[in-house]
């Protein structure tokens, strides 16, 4: 417990001097959402009866998760992996399980961080209505946060260095965040579009947060899907990678 807490306050601190992931958990999400709002009238039918800036600022809560995630994470754990520092932890007698929780720990404080900027210029400065089932809201925050980030986690694991993580990265991001909901309305998107969508993890946890947040109740098929991301996106991210050298290469 030592080792990860003070593993915790370092990442905590080179996080917060690193300006490409300061970019992406709060200015990106909460430029794109200003741009949302106000974009579509109060009554717009593509919105299933929730107001457009209540539905924008419940999916782009997920959107800061997803930024960090599978940006952010990867390409700082990639370079860990690329430059040594992993071996070198792991020399020292780190356990690989207190550095990728130090990661989720991090990830999570600043997640949490991100999306609270969101809330009170959306609900301040716009009106946005805040959570209707706020414990809901909370429990998909927390499970969606640990999912997207582990899947972030093997992104880096199976990427390696900090250039593949970064494209990968990029690769998934864009896509889901247009595809997931929080882009154009589902109402709006083609059938292929929409099946697409139901492909994609980030889908289902916009769809965790915004149900309870605009009264639909929990969404449980949202959140097995989550919860089975996170098992399986943990489980192998903490796998042990080989040591060997590969073929060709010095060690």
């Amino acid at each position: 417990m030592t080792i990860l807490l003070a593993l915790t306050r370092v990442e905590l601190r080179l996080f917060l001097r690193e300006p490409f992931a300061l970019v992406f958990t709060f200015a990106f999400p909460l430029v794109v959402l200003l741009a949302m709002f106000g974009s579509f009238s109060p009554g717009d039918p593509q919105f299933a009866g929730a107001a457009p800036d209540d539905y924008y600022l419940a999916s782009y809560v997920v959107i800061v998760i997803a930024a960090i995630g599978l940006i952010s994470l990867p390409v700082h754990l990639a370079t860990y992996a690329e430059r040594g520092v992993l071996r070198r932890f792991e020399a020292s007698g780190v356990p690989l399980a207190a550095v990728l929780g130090a990661q989720l720990i991090v990830g999570g404080l600043m997640a949490a961080a991100g999306s609270l900027v969101l809330v009170a210029v959306g609900a301040v400065a716009f009106g946005a209505a805040l959570p209707q089932s706020p414990a809901s809201v909370l429990l998909a925050f927390v499970l969606g946060s640990l999912a997207l980030l582990s899947a972030g986690l093997l992104i880096a694991r199976v990427t390696g260095t900090a250039r593949a993580a970064q494209a990968a990265g990029m690769v998934l991001f864009f896509p889901m965040w247009l595809l997931s909901g929080a882009g154009p309305p589902p109402d709006v998107m083609s059938d292929s579009m929409r099946t697409v969508s139901e492909l994609l993890p980030l889908t289902y946890a916009v769809r965790a947060v915004q149900s309870p947040w605009l009264g639909s109740g929990v969404d449980l098929l949202a959140l097995l899907v989550l919860a089975v991301l996170l098992v399986v996106s943990a489980g192998l991210a903490g796998r042990r990678r080989g040591t060997a050298p590969p073929s060709g290469r010095p060690g």
